[in-house]
């Protein structure tokens, strides 16, 4: 009797665990890594009883173990309660609270269940990509929403079902205003970059936005750094939230930093001379104004290296291009302002350059947290000149880091890996927001047509004839975008 039930409850196993068989896991990723993520308990993801659906696409994703922030928070999370979690650039975060909003989410109800609101256009792509391939197996919708597209677009999206929502908070705001997006009943309200979003420039549109959510929903903040407005905002609004702290050091132990003294006539020599000794897979280099961004992108392209560039002033349809083609690798370095140091995560980024000094400890971090992406290692440079040397001793006291000086030669086993092939390179969609995209062209013409009353009715009525006139070239480059992509500074806004 014993034996029959032993090889009934193995049988049972064998076939539970069979789903495992069906899962096309990517090539392992070999990099060595850090006690920045290898530093766990032990926990599996399979611990917390996620569906199954939702465990083949964390795995089909080529995680394997919760890092230590994912450890901290899903399960609480999972629980229902607000959480105020602070973790360092390139831990996993967006994971933290991916993971927990896909499994909450009831793909049979036609609510919005999941706010996730970010600071700017690239994380929103990126952090909505995150959600439709972790749950890619779930049966559920993601939208993604940002300034710079058509308002039209998003409200016919908006008559399907939409299950998570991601975007930025004054597109979000509209369209909760216009009554579009309903979030009455929506309980999970999730905030990343929060320190960010609770800054001066953001806050009225967050606290206006928590007016349309129910007062039992669940508040998530995430962030590197948590300012003291952050504080304000927790005392206010957050119901006895579980605190992580995971920033025992505030940057990445796989992030090797140096400086450069250098007069400002000579920067663009010395930049020249670093591209042809390091062994660069992909850099990232940050300028302090969009002019010295377009300038110093131009000057790379003389010199013979591939380069992009990107900044706010550029139209919407071309930031999302060159973001598209830089990671997925169709180019080596890319040039750009302080609009890409927040969540940006690119793997294959080994080496990050500031050309310009910040001139604060917060947009160092968040700059040089661009490499050394989930415990891998990355290189950090600056360019220091005279007038950026007190700011230099000011950000090492800050940030209890050293930064040395540039040796002769350094040692590519600070910042090289073996097989660059290997690095994951997350697909984003060129066309992220297309509406119906797995429908043809006829039937979203046609389905356009019967909605076209009642959004004319939700926006300002114009004429047919004065919104041809008004459409700006931002709007044909969304709904017709370039066949060719941006090459640098060769692609001028025309």
């Amino acid at each position: 009797m014993t034996t029959a039930l032993a090889s009934q409850l193995e049988a049972t196993s064998l076939s539970s665990d069979s789903w495992k068989s069906q899962i096309n896991r990517p090539k392992k990723d070999l990099r060595p890594q850090t006690e920045d993520v290898t530093d766990t308990k032990g926990s599996e993801f399979e611990d917390y009883y996620l569906k199954r659906e939702l465990l083949m696409g964390i795995f089909e994703a080529g995680f394997e173990k919760p890092s230590p922030i994912q450890e901290e928070s899903i399960p609480v999370a999972l629980a229902g309660r607000d959480i105020l979690a602070r973790a360092k650039n390139g831990t996993g975060k967006t994971a933290a609270f991916v993971i927990p909003a896909l499994e909450k989410v009831n793909s049979k109800s036609d609510k919005i269940q999941a706010l996730i609101l970010v600071p700017t256009r690239e994380l929103a792509l990126q952090t909505s990509q995150v959600c439709k391939t972790l749950g890619k197996h779930l049966n559920i919708n993601v939208m993604v929403t940002t300034g710079g597209t058509t308002l039209k677009d998003d409200i016919v999206r908006l008559h399907d079902n939409v299950h998570i929502m991601v975007g930025t908070p004054g597109r979000i705001l509209d369209l909760a205003g216009k009554g579009v997006a309903d979030f009455s009943e929506c309980p999970m309200f999730i905030m990343d970059e929060a320190d960010k979003l609770l800054s001066p420039e953001f806050t009225p549109i967050i606290e206006q936005l928590l007016a349309h959510f129910p007062p039992s929903r669940q508040i998530l903040l995430f962030s590197a750094t948590f300012p003291l407005v952050v504080k304000s905002f927790m005392d206010k609004h957050l119901n006895k939230p579980y605190e992580v702290n995971l920033m025992d050091e505030l940057t990445l132990r796989g992030i090797t930093q140096y400086y450069a003294f250098v007069e400002e006539k000579q920067k663009v020599h010395c930049l020249n001379t670093l591209f042809s000794k390091l062994q660069i897979n992909q850099s990232i280099i940050f300028c302090n104004s969009t002019n010295r961004v377009e300038l110093l992108a131009k000057k790379i392209t003389e010199l013979g290296y591939s380069c992009f560039y990107s900044h706010a002033r550029m139209l919407q349809a071309h930031r999302n291009r060159v973001f598209h083609d830089f990671r997925n690798g169709v180019c080596r370095n890319l040039v750009c302002s302080d609009l890409l140091t927040r969540g940006i995560d690119i793997q294959a980024v080994n080496v990050v350059i500031n050309f310009d000094f910040p001139k604060n400890a917060e947009t160092y971090l968040h700059r040089i947290g661009r490499s050394g992406r989930f415990g891998h290692l990355g290189l950090a440079i600056n360019l220091i000149s005279w007038d950026d040397r007190f700011n230099l001793y000011k950000i090492e006291q800050e940030l209890g880091t050293e930064i040395a000086p540039i040796p002769q030669t350094i040692d590519k086993r600070l910042y090289v890996y073996d097989s660059p092939e290997t690095v994951p390179r997350p697909q984003i969609p060129q066309q992220p927001h297309a509406p119906h995209q797995q429908q043809n062209r006829q039937q979203q013409q046609q389905q356009q047509e019967q909605l076209q009353q009642q959004v004319q009715q939700r926006l300002h009525p114009q004429s047919q004839q004065q919104q041809r006139q008004q459409r700006t070239p931002q709007h044909r480059n969304h709904t017709q975008p370039r066949q060719q992509g941006p090459r640098g500074p060769q692609s001028r806004r025309a």
